[in-house]
């Protein structure tokens, strides 16, 4: 009796024992302590881009019930757009975003996607960077996660005084574009700037510059329409501007486990979203320049010719510049063939599944299907 008893007691007593060992083993412990995040966007607030990635932030709020709460921080008001990159590598912000031409040789091999290859859409542009990144994973980014990547709509180059009609015209002008696309306006005649987006406004309104080389939407983000007379869409030699949005890489390891598929999942779900908005804001953007009386000058077959003629050196002078850096010419070489590909993949795409986009070929243009 006395042994029965003493068993009873001691499977009790390991009952008891392994409720209180058991969950300090391989189950996670969840803090119900909030997760506070710092993003830094420098857009301004009225921005179709400042609003989306507020909704993110206030999404990845909503489903996880508060546990993650987010201070967003736009126009510039944490980071401005050269301090983004560093301030999320060293925490000041938790998430940033920016493009690489802010921070010119930083990220060398990103800045291929720049070249002017001719993306017909911020659609096919955004596609191919994600694409790119997760094809190479340039070492540019190993001090910061990468949640996701896009590009601007295609090029176009407003003037406040004089109209881009021929190459000849760009001589003697002075057009805000940073980095690589610096190059490019080099390369066509005129005199590149490295203006600050958020300084562009004043500077055409000034005449310190003559205008800027952007692409429709930023007549409206940036409100340049009240500024220029003059844009020209040079899409066929199009060179985006390559964005990128980073977390803090210890930030991204630090989220609890429940949590970050979530956050995966929204991710996710927002790159996407990302992509479609800077897609349609160049519809925005023109209709806004049309308003403002905006008149928008398309270039001859003859006379674009001359311009893709006139940027070719820009890709071969990347190659040389990136052989310096020690990769090989047929790496390099091999980036800009797989950009290639991967555009001519995503352009047939945005054919096939009908995503409208305000300049490009025909297939993808709702005016070019207008009967007059």
């Amino acid at each position: 009796m006395k042994k029965k008893t003493l068993r009873i007691s001691l499977f009790f007593a390991l009952i008891i024992s392994l409720v209180f060992i058991l969950p300090s083993f391989n189950l996670p412990a969840y803090s119900a302590k909030a997760i506070n995040l710092k993003v830094a966007m420098y857009f301004p607030p009225p921005a179709f881009q400042t609003k989306v990635l507020e909704e993110f932030c206030r999404d990845l709020e909503k489903r996880t019930d508060g546990r993650v709460k987010v201070d967003y921080y736009a126009g510039g008001s944490l980071l401005k757009a050269p301090k983004v990159f560093e301030g999320v590598v060293s925490g000041i912000a938790d998430i940033g975003y920016s493009h690489v031409y802010y921070t010119p040789g930083r990220m060398p091999v990103t800045e291929a996607v720049g070249l002017p290859i001719g993306y017909p859409s911020a659609w096919v542009g955004g596609q191919v960077i994600n694409d790119f990144y997760q094809e190479f994973k340039p070492k540019e980014f190993d001090k910061v996660h990468v949640l996701w990547m896009n590009t601007t709509p295609p090029s176009a180059i407003a003037t406040a005084k004089k109209p881009i009609r021929k190459l000849e015209d760009l001589q003697g002008l002075t057009i805000r574009a940073p980095g690589q696309a610096g190059e490019v306006i080099k390369a066509l005649g005129g005199t590149p700037a490295p203006t600050p987006m958020m300084e562009v406004y004043d500077a055409i309104s000034k005449g310190v510059i003559d205008g800027e080389a952007s692409n429709f939407e930023t007549l409206f983000a940036f409100k340049f329409a009240e500024v220029v007379k003059y844009t020209t869409s040079v899409w066929q030699i199009n060179n985006p501007f390559p964005f990128y949005l980073v977390m803090n890489k210890n930030s991204y390891d630090k989220l609890p486990p429940d949590i970050k598929p979530i956050f995966d999942t929204l991710v996710g779900e927002y790159k996407e979203r990302y992509i479609l908005t800077w897609n349609s804001i160049d519809f925005v953007g023109k209709n806004f320049g049309l308003s403002k009386g905006v008149e928008f000058i398309e270039l001859p077959p003859s006379e674009l010719s001359r311009w893709q003629a006139a940027v070719a050196p820009v890709i071969d002078d990347y190659v040389k510049r990136m052989v310096g850096k020690g990769f090989s010419e047929e790496e390099v070489k091999g980036w800009i063939n797989f950009l290639r590909e991967r555009t001519d993949f995503w352009t047939k795409k945005q054919i096939a599944l009908r995503i409208p986009s305000a300049v490009g070929p025909p297939e993808v243009r709702p005016e070019a299907h207008t009967i007059k």
